[in-house]
């Protein structure tokens, strides 16, 4: 199925050209936001929804690489080299999205998390301005980060810098120069925050928000977010198990975590009634840190759009929300190594979120980032525009991935999406494929009637496929076995209907099969 291009003009009244804000989240769960059924303050994320549309079904990759390769090429990861499969380097025929924005006569500037696996000849990615973080192991002195391509000096911890703070000045430093420099022109801004990513680094003021919020523990938690979740319209179904047997692959073990880290720290997510009273302290410190974290990011976004009231563009720019997976149930101790008895969220500190967190922040989903369930692909996603979204606060049932993100800025950029492709070279072999997504615009004023499209997840061995109502899901750590899930009836994933259909799973592992087909790997580049 081809890429579908709803016009402007067939959607609604739009005006011409629309500043864009394309805000990335890391791994942040489903339900993390207020506005998503979550407890943590998050008033200018919740603005931002109640000003424009909540999609309730889009999808991401499950992992971070694999998701900022398709929000900043339009495709699918595995079609632009972001794959052990099939190589490390961009395709010869691609044009990244801040270049082809460039070249609809925008301005582009990128603040935060690049993380993609390519060579240092794109550390601008064609940019107008840059700045990109490429450590993900601390949030008060970060080491390896460059502004328009050129290194910057380590980050002291007594510089009283914090990395999430740190984005959002430079994004707000860029839109200045903007306003000063080229007001006549539109921009587009592609903001990469690394909250609420491991380690869990806040500031002080901020945990304090939430100090003892937590103690309820994450069973409780997850019937909170369920009834909120309800309340708002966004989901109605049951809460997905919490999974004692599920651990990342590359967690440290039981006693490991007891060793390095803390003697409350858990690396599976059993019932918290079972905890003893020095776990459910620390297992309740953490949650405090992750909720600062991601209340934070939301001040952040809230001073970015600050910036761009202040420069009179808030009616025509359209902004854009999402998350480039799930929360994480991983168990990790890298970067400068967790220090037993620091301070919860202190820079001495390297703590992971872990599979009971992550389960209640994935509310009311199962698993977690790296699997291709619902709790890893699943994603909030805002749209707000008020120049050009006449509807207020909506949801959107549509199903949607974030390979629909670039043919949106696209069109609503009126940027040419086929002229271009023989742009390099006039030869067959150098022509991109057809982007595999749609674009949104027409979801602006409702739910179109669509056919099912197959969306394809594939990530370190985990694999799934939707088609409509129905979504087969294999874990690389469950024998290779394909699941079946009617996931209009059963989101959470609770049923598994393989045995009962099985010529529907033939039919669609035979199309998953296919994808290499689909997503023109086989052409020679």
């Amino acid at each position: 199925m081809g890429c579908i291009i709803a016009t402007l003009s067939s959607a609604q009244s739009s005006p011409a050209q629309p500043n864009i804000v394309l805000i990335l989240a890391d791994d942040l769960g489903y339900s993390d936001l207020s506005s998503f059924g979550g407890e943590i303050e998050t008033p200018n994320l919740d603005a931002l929804a109640d000003d424009g549309l909540r999609f309730t079904q889009f999808y991401n990759t499950g992992r971070c690489w694999p998701t900022r390769a398709v929000l900043m090429s339009g495709y699918y990861a595995q079609q632009v080299g972001i794959d052990p499969r099939i190589g490390k380097e961009w395709p010869s025929w691609l044009t990244l999205l801040g270049p082809r924005l460039n070249e609809a006569g925008y301005r582009s500037y990128t603040s935060g998390k690049w993380h993609l696996k390519h060579d240092s000849s794109h550390e601008t990615a064609g940019f107008t301005r840059s700045y990109q973080l490429r450590d993900h192991d601390r949030f008060f002195s970060p080491e390896r980060h460059f502004l328009d391509g050129e290194a910057l000096p380590i980050t002291k911890r007594d510089e009283g810098k914090y990395t999430t703070r740190n984005i959002a000045t430079r994004a707000i430093e860029y839109l200045g120069e903007h306003a000063a420099e080229e007001d006549d022109v539109p921009f587009f801004l592609y903001l990469a925050f690394t909250s609420p990513h491991f380690p869990l680094h806040a500031l002080p003021e901020d945990i304090a928000k939430y100090k003892g919020r937590y103690d309820i523990g994450w069973n409780a938690l997850q019937q909170e977010r369920r009834k909120r979740l309800k309340k708002l319209g966004i989901y109605n179904g049951k809460l997905a198990r919490m999974r004692e047997d599920v651990i990342a692959p590359w967690s440290l073990s039981q006693t490991e975590l007891e060793e390095q880290i803390d003697p409350g720290e858990l690396g599976n997510a059993i019932p918290w009634a079972t905890l003893n009273a020095e776990q459910r302290a620390f297992q309740a410190g953490k949650m405090e840190v992750h909720a600062a974290m991601v209340d934070r990011m939301d001040q952040e976004i809230g001073r970015v759009m600050d910036q761009v009231a202040a420069m009179g563009q808030s009616e025509n720019t359209i902004v854009i929300f999402l998350s480039d997976n799930g929360a994480t149930a991983e168990q990790i101790n890298r970067g400068d190594r967790h220090t037993v008895g620091a301070p919860l969220g202190s820079a001495d500190t390297y703590l992971a979120l872990g599979p009971g967190w992550s389960t209640a922040a994935n509310t009311p989903f199962s698993l977690h980032k790296h699997w291709n369930h619902e709790g890893g692909i699943s994603t909030p996603f805002i749209v707000s525009w008020p120049a050009g979204i006449k509807s207020r606060g909506e949801l959107r049932q549509t199903p949607a991935h974030a390979i629909d993100v670039v043919p949106t800025l696209l069109d609503l950029a009126g940027a040419n999406l086929t002229a271009d492709y023989n742009r390099k070279k006039n030869l067959p072999v150098n022509q991109p494929p057809p982007l595999p997504g749609f674009s949104l615009v027409e979801t602006f004023a409702g739910d179109p009637e669509w056919e099912a499209r197959p969306f394809y997840f594939e990530h370190s061995g985990n694999r799934a496929l939707r088609l409509g109502d129905w979504k087969i899901v294999m874990r690389r750590d469950n024998d290779d076995r394909w699941e079946l899930y009617n996931i209009t009836k059963d989101r959470a994933e609770r049923n598994d209907l393989a045995d009962k259909h099985p010529q529907r799973v033939a039919q669609l592992v035979q199309m998953w099969e296919k994808r290499e087909v689909a997503f023109d790997l086989d052409a020679k580049r």
